[in-house]
């Protein structure tokens, strides 16, 4: 029995002999953290001031910042009001550019200047010299230029706001579904915003960046509101706010409201649907009756030329 023991003993000291061998010769567990700092500052990115300027592309380089010193120069005559009205147009268009209000009032001056200026010289080189045509149409030419960013700044708003409508009922299914499910109404919008890639998303997503740096869901919702100003999604803000303010169950204000807009949804549709024979008409009266005609009583209007009857009718 005595010799089993001394056995056992033998077996276990050389067993914890060869791991804390094993242990000391075993290479040293990397840090994690020092790994990755160390992958990061092997990546080829720049390292001075001057390296990270010339790595961004020419536009912010060069052609923004000389608009921005224009801008500050041409602002100082424009009213605030009008400012104010630039940036809500802007906000309405989904600020595309990352452009301010004093950007796009000098980028409508260059138009206005750049067309104007062009046709000018392209009059003064032409052979025949009719000042008062010539003036009259630079002048025509400079107002549509300037007034050219405008009309595109206001279509990219009109598609926003159609783009904004028609994804409100997903939007608000998946709403619904996220907040029966047991989220909360902001992890719900983030989960709208991780799903999908459209206006309506990226609106939610600026909303909860707001309510991270500060604001109350109040306020960036009804500043949503106010960058979209669509009816259908007015009426879901103020709903969910009254809903928050009266303790209502968010997850059956949200299923009434989905329901609605899907009624609206199709309401429209059929409005549209309505509208498609009147909005036809114009196209078939100029440009598809004559044509039929033109192929149905051609032939005939041949053959008659080149019958006895012509001679009767003069011909």
């Amino acid at each position: 029995m005595e010799i089993l023991i001394g056995i056992g003993v033998v077996v276990v000291v050389v067993i914890a002999g060869i791991l804390v061998f094993v242990g000391f010769r075993s290479p040293e567990a990397a840090d994690p953290l020092q790994s990755r700092l160390a992958e990061f500052g092997s990546r080829e990115k720049p390292v001075t001031l001057e390296e990270i300027e010339m790595s961004q592309p020419i536009t912010e380089r060069v052609f923004l910042p000389i608009i921005r010193q224009m801008g500050q120069w041409a602002t100082r005559f424009t009213p605030e009001a009008a400012l104010e009205a630039t940036q809500h147009q802007l906000d309405l268009a989904g600020n595309p550019g990352n452009l301010g209000p004093r950007e796009f009032m000098m980028i409508r001056i260059v138009a206005a200047v750049g067309i104007g200026g062009l046709l000018f010289v392209v009059f003064m080189v032409a052979p025949e010299k009719n000042w008062p045509r010539n003036i009259g149409l630079t002048l025509l030419f400079t107002a549509l230029g300037y007034y050219f960013p405008q009309l595109w700044l206001s279509s990219k708003a009109s598609r926003r706001q159609d783009e904004a409508v028609k994804a409100l009922p997903d939007c608000l299914d998946l709403l619904t579904i996220c907040v029966e499910a047991g989220l909360g109404f902001d992890a719900a919008m983030g989960k709208v915003n991780e799903k999908w890639a459209n206006e309506l998303s990226m609106g939610f997503g600026r909303v909860l960046q707001e309510i991270r740096l500060g604001k109350t869901r109040r306020e960036a919702l009804r500043d949503m509101s106010a960058r979209f100003e669509v009816s259908d999604l007015t009426s879901f803000i103020a709903a969910v706010l009254q809903a928050e303010q009266l303790g209502v169950s968010m997850g059956k204000i949200l299923r009434i409201q989905s329901d609605q807009m899907r009624v609206r949804r199709r309401q429209r549709a059929e409005y549209k649907a309505h509208q498609a024979p009147i909005k036809m008409l114009f196209p078939m009266a100029l440009f598809i009756f004559p044509t039929i005609w033109i192929v149905l009583l051609g032939p005939a209007g041949l053959l008659l030329r080149n019958s006895a009857l012509a001679g009767i009718f003069g011909g």
